[in-house]
This record gives structure tokens, sequence and C-alpha cells, in this order.
């Protein structure tokens, strides 16, 4: 698995499609989500030889004879509209219009081409600070609507009231679908101060909120201790540093003597897969497989763990419906190494990972899917989601929350439970 800082190879989410893109611009973002799980790519060693450097160039179509067919239809179009149409023609845009179209046509929830916009969106996520709402949506695959996955603490959403589980019906009056995530993402992002109105869709009832863009620089693990010596850690998502933060957490903790820890990867949408190995390879035993790709092929890749072990304390991990990708890779890693306990409810399901390649203008780019993962005991995840070792749902009345009172917390509750 490779560490770099030039760019990402990406492992969305899906059950409901879950490009859980990460739409974490303060209005969203796509990751990936949520919109999904994300895998740097670049000059480093890998591990095991996973995620080779992606550079991937766009050839001129013309240069390749299987392709003159289709562009001697482009250039039919091109004439006729050039001889007849009325209106003005933006040549970029129809250009854009097309690389989509054609990328989209391949049928994958995630694979698309990415304009320059996007690259740059995709940039700003990974490091964690953008302008926005503060959401986190994915796309419901069964019903083609856009839902929200993830609030993100103190947000201009979560002001507003925008709840997990809420379906995003239109944006400043305009409806949109779950096939136009990435259009609603850009349609939530702007200019700090001004105001977005969003359409929702919450159980029977549809509400009008007005929000308000802000930037906000996300942390995505935040600590505390709790009552019985144990260490509580909370992971958002995957960006950048998360894996260093999470190491400068879990020493503070460490500090005021933890005896036992709680890792909440509760509506978690992924992120940075070496991000999540990082901190998988503090807990398994050395030389543990962590994690197993498989590409088109069938061609097998396992990532293992190279160091020995630095946290060795009694661990729960927390899990709900909306952890996924990057989220269930660590769940997964730590579950089938370790004693670990798994409390929650199932998770998401999605396990495909995506590259991201820069096109030959290196501002643009295309993300398609290339692997399969699978956890450490080759067992399936995609559409499956996995299952925790005890079942525990929260109160009706607190569910889609992002902030849940600790009275009404059943599933920390009974984390804490088990470990006293």
């Amino acid at each position: 698995m490779e560490k770099n800082n030039n760019f990402f190879k990406s492992a969305t989410v899906a059950f409901i499609t879950f490009i859980i893109t990460a739409l974490v611009t303060c209005s969203v973002t796509i990751f990936a989500i949520n919109e999904f799980c994300l895998v740097k790519i670049g000059n480093k060693p890998a591990r095991n030889g996973f995620g080779k450097i992606l550079t991937g160039m766009m050839t001129n179509m013309s240069k390749d004879s299987e392709n003159i067919p289709l562009n001697n239809k482009i250039a039919e179009i091109q004439n006729k509209l050039d001889e007849l149409y009325i209106g003005e023609i933006d040549e970029e845009k129809m250009l854009e219009g097309a690389l989509e179209g054609y990328v989209a046509a391949v049928g994958d929830d995630y694979t698309e081409y990415l304009d320059k916009q996007e690259i740059a969106d995709l940039k700003e996520d990974v490091n964690g600070s953008y302008v926005g709402v503060g959401l986190y949506i994915a796309q419901n695959a069964k019903t083609n609507e856009i839902f929200v996955v993830g609030v993100i603490d103190d947000s201009p959403a979560e002001k507003a009231g925008v709840l997990v589980g809420d379906v995003i019906k239109k944006i400043d009056d305009s409806e949109y679908n779950g096939e136009q995530l990435t259009q609603a993402s850009k349609k939530m992002k702007g200019i700090p101060g001004t105001q977005v109105k969003l359409t929702i869709q919450r159980d029977d009832e549809q509400m009008n909120l007005d929000v308000v863009r802000n930037e906000i620089k996300f942390k995505s693990v935040k600590s505390e201790k709790l009552d019985n010596d144990i260490g509580y850690i909370k992971i958002s998502s995957f960006g950048g540093t998360t894996a260093k933060d999470f190491k400068n957490e879990y020493k503070s903790l460490s500090e005021q003597k933890i005896k036992s820890l709680i890792i909440d990867l509760r509506q978690n949408g992924g992120g940075l897969v070496d991000q999540a190995l990082d901190i998988a390879e503090m807990i398994v035993p050395k030389g543990a497989t962590m994690l197993i790709t498989q590409d088109k092929d069938k061609q097998e890749e396992v990532s293992k763990s190279n160091n020995e072990p630095s946290i060795n304390i009694p661990i729960v991990i927390l899990v709900d419906e909306y952890t996924a990708s990057a989220s269930e890779i660590l769940t997964a890693a730590i579950r089938e190494n370790t004693n670990t306990k798994i409390i929650g409810t199932k998770t998401y399901g999605k396990g495909v990972i995506q590259g991201v390649y820069l096109l030959e203008d290196q501002v643009t780019g295309l993300k398609v899917t290339i692997q399969e993962y699978f956890t450490p005991n080759h067992n399936k995840i995609h559409k499956i989601g996995i299952t925790p070792d005890e079942i525990v749902e929260l109160p009706e009345e607190w569910k889609g929350h992002t902030v849940v009172e600790r009275q009404y917390d059943t599933q920390l509750n009974r984390a804490i439970e088990i470990l006293k």
C-alpha cells in the first residue's frame, strides 16, 4: 500500500451506491464519501506491490485505428451542428460533456470522468479543508436518491438541522437525483457566507432548510478518557493525516494510563486506505495479513503488517450502517487478527477500489474501479458488509444524529460495559 504526497487511489462505498463522495466540503465533496475509500498514489515504496504508481494518460483517440469510427461520428455531429444549430456552441463545454458521458456509459457507479474542478475538490478534501455545508452524501441505488450519510460536527448543515438519513430532494429549488451526486456536491459548495436552500425529505415530512456556507477545517480524529480508565477515539473519516492524528490521540490517552480502548467508526464513510492500514498496523501482529485485493485478472495482492503492534490493550470497535470502505478495512483487519469485539449494526458493504488517474493535461482525471478488496480471511465485503459480534441498535429517536447524548448511546454504553 503506498503512501505519498502526489495523488491518490480511491475505494468508494456501495450498498446503496456509496460514492460516498466524501462530500465533506463542508458541503460535500467526493471522497466517498462517501464518496469512498482512497488510496494514495506516488513514488514511495508500496506495501507488497499494492498501489503501484498510477499516472494514467489519455492518448489521442485519432491515433488509435480502432477509434476511427467513433471519431468520424463525432466529426459528423460536429459538422451538422456547425451547419444547422442556430445558437452559440461552447466547444469546451461540449467536449467535457462528451467525456463525462463516454465514461458514464461504462455503467459503473464509481467510474467517472473528473473535470478540473472535481480534481481540485478531491485534492481539497484530502487536505481536510473546504467551503460548503458540511455533509457526507451518497446515492441510494434502489431509489436513485441522494441521502445524507454524515454531518460534520459544528458544521453549517448541523446548525441548520440536517440529520443523517435525510434525503436531499432539491438544492436551491432545483431537483437532484442519485445519479447527479457530483453536481449536487458542486451546487452546495460556494463562497463563505452565501446561502443555499436544501429541500429534504425526512420520513413523511418534506422541509426547506437554509444553510450558510462556510470554510471548515476538518479534524477527523477526536479522543477522550472515559470512566474505568477506558480510552475513546472517534475517527470520522480517513484523510491525509488521520493515522498521525490517531497516534497522537492514543499517545495522549496512554499518558493518562488507560487500560482499554473504544474505536468509534460509526458514520465513517471511508477515505485513504493507507491511513486505515497504518492504524491497523498499530494493533495487529507483525506479519499479519491486513488486506487482500484482486484485480480484473483475478490477480491478488496482499498487504501485511511490517511492524510490531504498539497498542496491546483490549479494544472494542463501534460500527453502524454508514461505516464503509476504509472503515470496513480497518474493522476487518483488527477483528480477524485479534480478539477485538465489534458492537453496533451491520456495516455498509463497500468493497471495491478506484484508481484516480491524472490525464495528460494534469488538471482533469479519470476515476475507475480497478480492484475488489477482501478481509484478511478472504471474506467478501462488497454489498455484504460486516456483521458485528453484538447487534446493538440506537434508540429510534437518536438514529441519524451525529452526536448522541451519552445516556442514550446504547452502542457506546455496551462497549463500556464490556471493557469495565
